[in-house]
């Protein structure tokens, strides 16, 4: 049977409840990423990795509808971006996490490609730790669960958003989607940028917000060219193993 709650009908969905009791959400976001990739990268990968969670976890989840635009005011410089602001994206999470909840479920995983919905995502949680006393959600990220992989590439002084890591995921799971001839370098030093720009990109807190058109012209951090498939594979395969070890214990407690 199909893990995704879309293709249920509705009494599927009631049985459900039970044999799968735990719903993941993927989350992503509607913004720029460069001239190689397109705009809903970080949902794409979000909704790989959720599928092959639900995969390995046989029937134990079910695949909740996706959030496809995120929280993106830092990139609407750059053409094609859509946002939410906090509120309305925090809004969406609780409302989708509140109709599961009616139903019966009492476990929700959000599995976030964006970055830029962490903040909103952590709010939710406190809030329900309140409205929904009974409820345990559960959110993360993805590349950052990779942290292993990335250790070992070799990344200029500045790396990030549309850079090697994001384009490399790209390759391997919609290698058609990237525009392979279009990957150009984005930022790469930190001598590249005005000192408040690199004051944003120190690691840690205290943490400054800024635009993206402030940190790159052409809205990279990284250089993409350098990206590989078999690289994208290994970042996919430790965040997937990581959600789904996570979820195992999880339906264990």
């Amino acid at each position: 049977m199909t893990t995704r709650l879309a293709e249920l009908t509705t009494v599927e969905a009631a049985a459900a409840v039970t044999a799968s009791p735990v719903v993941i959400i993927p989350a992503g976001a509607f913004e720029q990423h460069g001239a190689g990739m397109p705009l809903a990268t970080d949902l794409v990968r979000a909704d790989h990795v959720v599928d092959q969670v639900a995969d390995r976890l046989a029937g134990r989840a079910v695949i909740g509808p996706a959030v496809p635009v995120g929280v993106s005011p830092h990139h609407l410089a750059f053409a094609g971006t859509v946002t939410l602001t906090t509120t309305t994206f925090a809004a969406v999470i609780r409302e989708y996490v509140d109709s599961f909840y009616r139903h019966g479920w009492r476990k929700v995983l959000v599995v976030t490609g964006h970055g830029g919905n962490n903040a909103a995502l952590t709010t939710v949680g406190q809030d329900l730790l309140t409205t929904h006393p009974d409820l345990q959600y559960a959110w993360t990220p993805v590349t950052p669960l990779a942290a292993g992989v990335l250790s070992e590439l070799d990344l200029p002084e500045v790396s990030g958003h549309g850079g090697e890591a994001e384009t490399a995921q790209m390759l391997h799971v919609a290698p058609e989607l990237v525009r392979r001839d279009q990957l150009t370098p984005g930022t790469t030093a930190l001598a590249e940028l005005d000192p408040v720009a690199r004051l944003s990109r120190r690691d840690g807190h205290p943490a400054l917000p800024i635009r993206y058109d402030r940190l790159s012209r052409s809205g990279i951090l990284g250089d993409p060219r350098t990206a590989t498939s078999a690289t994208g594979k290994s970042i996919v395969d430790a965040v997937v193993e990581r959600i789904t070890d996570f979820v195992e214990e999880w339906l264990a407690a």
